[in-house]
């Protein structure tokens, strides 16, 4: 699997800034207080993870998320030592895990931060790897998963912010009933289009399709390359884009931020026989919150199967 990078020549660079403070587990931290701005200071790996932490805090959370450019393709990250300062005075660390952004427990590692509270959605949700031993680390598509994400930051506000418990409880339960409003959604386009056949480029969307029990009929060796930011055989490509020249598949999720001449391939294969394709991200779109960038994915596979 593809990761988000960290380059040595950047880690060479933040060596030589000056740190203090870095990274524990929820079990075997302490609570921090408030940072002297008077709210609780949170890093987050991601734009997604930023901005539910922001919803959930509100006024009372300063959030910076280290990824936050949509046209940016995360696994190309670059650290810089701006990035390592905020980690360095993280109370509150929200990364996903499952090997995607590694960088972060890299970075903790530099900063000497003992005091901060590390969430990790990966090991928050359970996943496994599959039967083909790969683990789908893009768990912000399962809702499950970040509803159990929220009650984590929301239970790690409350420890070190007793006084905001009535506003954490709040906002995090007005955002799981947007999500549960979501997952059913996912359950009526189950009860009719179960079993489809779909297609994808990456696994990016994966854990949606599944929830409205759509069929991936992707060959795993396809989506594994181009995750991997390796070529595809040429058979696996052949095989692939068969899937549209025969109509096996209702629509094409194509991952935005992770393009090449193998997936431009199929995206020109399901344009060729009019098969939709619904355009994903691993980050948030400029503009939208957690809530509306879901929502627009959810009505686009809805308008896709309904042709």
């Amino acid at each position: 699997m593809r990761r988000m990078l960290l380059l040595s020549t950047a880690l060479a660079a933040i060596a030589t800034v000056t740190l203090a403070g870095c990274a524990s587990t929820p079990s075997s931290a302490s609570p921090s207080s408030a940072s002297a701005s008077g709210t609780i200071s949170v890093v987050a790996s991601t734009n997604v993870w930023g901005d539910i932490a922001a919803t959930i805090g509100g006024d009372r959370v300063t959030v910076s998320s280290i990824i936050d450019d949509p046209d940016k393709d995360p696994h190309e990250y670059e650290a810089d030592a701006q990035n390592q300062l905020a980690l360095s005075k993280a109370q509150v660390v929200i990364e996903n895990g499952g090997g995607y952004d590694d960088f972060v427990d890299t970075m903790l590692g530099t900063a000497g931060n003992t005091s901060g509270i590390v969430l990790n959605a990966v090991t928050i949700s359970g996943k496994q790897p599959d039967a083909n031993g790969d683990l789908n680390e893009h768990v912000w598509y399962d809702f499950p998963t970040v509803e159990n994400v929220i009650d984590q930051i929301q239970q790690t506000y409350t420890k070190i912010d007793p006084a905001g418990t009535a506003t954490y409880t709040k906002n995090a339960t007005a955002l799981k009933t947007q999500i549960d409003a979501l997952e059913q959604q996912e359950a009526a386009l189950k009860t009719t289009h179960a079993g489809v056949g779909v297609s994808i480029t990456e696994p990016v969307p994966l854990y949606m399709l599944d929830a409205i029990g759509l069929d991936n009929k992707t060959p795993h060796e396809f989506s594994k390359a181009i995750e991997n930011g390796t070529d595809v055989a040429p058979d696996v490509l052949q095989q692939t884009v068969a899937l549209y020249n025969d109509h096996a598949v209702k629509l094409l999720a194509y991952n935005e931020q992770t393009t090449g001449a193998q997936t431009q391939a199929v995206l020109t294969a399901a344009n060729n026989n009019n098969i939709p394709v619904v355009p994903v991200t691993e980050t948030l779109p400029a503009g939208k919150t957690y809530i509306s960038w879901m929502t627009d994915n959810l009505n686009a596979i809805t308008t896709a199967l309904a042709k």
